[in-house]
């Protein structure tokens, strides 16, 4: 990289306009010349680029990480909450701070929505209004009368997910009855043996296995009010429905859970107690250094539940550190205000934010950069975890997303842990390399067997676990994604593997799985601009031209998509409806920083598609260097999760902008 006459790094000479566009000027007395447009977007690059840099610099903490706040919705806010009520550790200070942040979420029509500008969600509405409930707030205040009636529209509880209805019957507010069953007995299952435990994508297998001690205790405390207003008619709130024909899977996993139910009347107590112990046991060996499971929300509430229903009492050392580490998740404003964050995301942002200030043109070996990789490295995990089930002789080598969560490493972190780690000019040497070799021998060994690659595990494509009733909550499996597999694909080619068969399969495996408009659907990430964003970069980096017929289809689509102002947006609702908002929404800072990042890899730098682009990221830049972004950008579950990483409003437009100046991604060769 060079040093700029303006003082910038990085940053390269204007590239020489082609005959076509000189052709195609006006003179410098009738209008600017394209020329003279195309230097004033690459000086509003270079401003933006310092500013941006000198802002994300800023940010990181001294112990060489970042992390943004982790948006979801108000469930988390409003289901720790319950947790207290039932635990009977209730806080008012707390419980105030929580309900002011769920009555700020609340929309005009009195509904919560789990995205920003979304529409109001059944489930997410009644927690909320249950939680506001246990704060005090009147049943016949205007703002949870608006509520409450259009809950009772949407059919009142008795529609809502099997989530909700289970904290419900915490409180005998729903019965234990009407719920699907979630026998215990699940964990003797061999792995073999459909429905077992590791058939379920590794965040729901650590819900469940404690919500089988809860579904067989079926504990209920007093509830402190009634919640009539929330049902349609209080007195049948759970009008019985038909089963679906016997000869559909629907019908046949609604029978099974009939079934289910009748063994829990009849189930021997010594088999249901050792299972029960078991799941105990199961829970507390994947409990984390910091006390939390899996580094996320859900499973660490169901856990502190079900083994106080195990009778460990809220003093006991695995008890006591699991609560303190969901007091962790709390984000306090400066207004007092409480918002929880369903889990944190430091390894991810930390090499995000790595590769960003890298390919803006900060140097390899600045301190902050060394600082980053230094931590990132103590980060990478040396044990083996639940994804050794399918891989029982592979060594660990993986990054986990979160603080703690070795038991969880996964594909995706390790990927661009290795793209960062790769950009730092470390003293140690050696010991990066090594670090890097043993993460691309666990990458590599955690493809699946169709040539892809999934987020934690190995082939967790089974069809079963979405079918069973009590599965409504989103995604319950893991199958491989084409951001992910990119990801990986990207990193292979760094490390010179480009042609590896298993890259190549790799590489097939995205060419295959193009949708026929030109995009690719993006699972982590909002959604098919983040596919898009993901896979171009990485086809470029495995030499893919980008004269191939894929790539042009995927600049077209992009080209298709670009907003009138000259920025990119997706709402969350193309993941149910792709005709109408594939591609489409308000311009984001990070989506538009994903098409960019795709056209650039594409080879697009000098179109006009591009210069629009960078336009308005530049001209929606904050004088501090930041941007703004209230939408949700990211993916949990598709549709029924999602998240806005605070972040990705800064990595990505960084990322794209460095990019657009220097070449790259870094390391590639770029003309000067």
């Amino acid at each position: 990289m060079t040093a700029t006459t303006d003082g910038s790094t990085g940053a390269l000479p204007p590239r020489a306009p082609s005959a076509s566009d000189a052709t195609a000027e006006k003179t410098a007395t009738q209008a600017p010349t394209r020329t003279a447009v195309w230097q004033d977007t690459v000086d509003a690059a270079r401003r933006a680029t310092a500013r941006a840099t000198d802002y994300l610099l800023s940010v990181q903490d001294p112990a060489g990480w970042w992390k943004g706040d982790l948006e979801t919705n108000v469930t988390m806010d409003a289901e720790d909450l319950l947790l207290r009520q039932f635990l009977g550790i209730q806080d008012p200070e707390l419980t105030e701070a929580a309900a002011r942040h769920i009555r700020g979420q609340q929309g005009a029509d009195g509904t919560w929505a789990t995205f920003y500008g979304g529409p109001g969600e059944l489930s997410t509405t009644i927690e909320a209004y249950v939680a506001l409930r246990l704060a005090g707030d009147a049943p016949d205040a205007p703002h949870m009368a608006r509520a409450a009636a259009w809950v009772r529209a949407e059919g009142g509880i008795a529609a809502a997910r099997v989530f909700t209805r289970i904290w419900l019957a915490l409180f005998g507010w729903w019965k234990w009855d009407d719920l699907p069953e979630l026998p215990p007995e699940l964990l003797y299952f061999p792995k073999w043996f459909p429905l077992n435990i590791y058939d379920f994508g590794c965040w729901a297998r650590q819900t469940i296995v404690p919500l089988t001690i809860v579904s067989a205790k079926r504990p209920v405390r007093p509830a402190p009010f009634a919640l009539d207003e929330l049902h349609t008619d209080p007195r049948r709130p759970n009008p019985p429905r038909p089963l679906a024909p016997a000869t559909s899977w629907d019908g046949v996993f609604q029978r099974l859970d009939k079934a289910l139910h009748l063994y829990h009347k009849v189930a021997l107590r010594t088999l249901r107690g050792a299972a029960m112990r078991s799941a105990a046991r199961w829970i507390i060996e994947r409990q984390e250094n910091d006390g939390c499971w899996g580094g996320i929300q859900p499973p660490a509430v169901y856990s502190v539940i079900a083994l106080h229903l195990c009778g460990y009492d809220l003093d006991h050392p695995v008890l006591r550190a699991g609560l303190d580490s969901l007091d962790r998740f709390a984000v306090w404003r400066e207004d007092g205000v409480r918002m929880i964050e369903a889990c944190q995301s430091p390894v991810w942002d930390t090499c995000l934010a790595t590769i960003a200030l890298a390919d803006a043109g900060v140097p390899a070996d600045h301190p902050q950069l060394v600082k980053a990789a230094e931590w990132m490295l103590a980060e990478q995990i040396d044990r083996p975890g639940d994804w050794s089930v399918k891989r029982p002789q592979l060594p660990s080598g993986g990054w986990g997303f979160e603080f703690e969560n070795d038991n969880y490493p996964d594909i995706d972190d390790t990927a661009e842990v290795v793209l960062a780690l790769r950009r730092v000019r470390h003293p140690d040497p050696s010991r990066v390399e090594a670090a890097v070799r043993r993460a691309v021998r666990w990458n590599l060994g955690m493809q699946s067997k169709n040539g892809a690659w999934g987020a934690f595990d190995v082939d967790n494509t089974s069809p079963f676990p979405n079918r069973l009733p009590f599965c409504d909550f989103g995604e319950v499996i893991d199958p491989p994604s084409a951001d992910v597999t990119a990801h990986v694909v990207e990193m292979l080619a760094d490390v010179g593997r480009t042609h590896d068969p298993r890259t190549r399969r790799g590489i097939a495996w995205l060419l295959a799985e193009q949708e026929p408009d030109g995009s690719w659907f993006g699972r982590w990430g909002t959604n098919y601009l983040y596919g898009t964003g993901s896979v171009l970069p990485a086809l470029a980096a495995a030499g893919v031209p980008a004269s191939h017929p894929a790539v042009r289809r995927a600049v077209r689509w992009l080209e298709r998509v670009q907003n009138d102002d000259g920025g990119w947006g997706e709402d969350q609702r193309s993941y149910q409806d792709k005709e109408r908002w594939a591609g489409r929404g308000a311009s984001t800072a990070s989506q538009t920083a994903w098409a960019l990042m795709a056209l650039l890899a594409a080879g697009e730098r000098d179109s006009e598609t591009v210069r629009r682009g960078v336009r308005w990221l530049t001209a929606t830049q904050r004088e501090d260097g930041s941007w703004d972004e209230p939408y949700f950008t990211g993916t949990g579950f598709p549709w029924d999760f999602s998240i806005n990483y605070h972040l990705y409003r800064q990595v990505f437009p960084l990322t794209a902008l460095g990019r657009y100046l220097n070449g790259g991604p870094a390391g590639a060769p770029v003309e000067s």
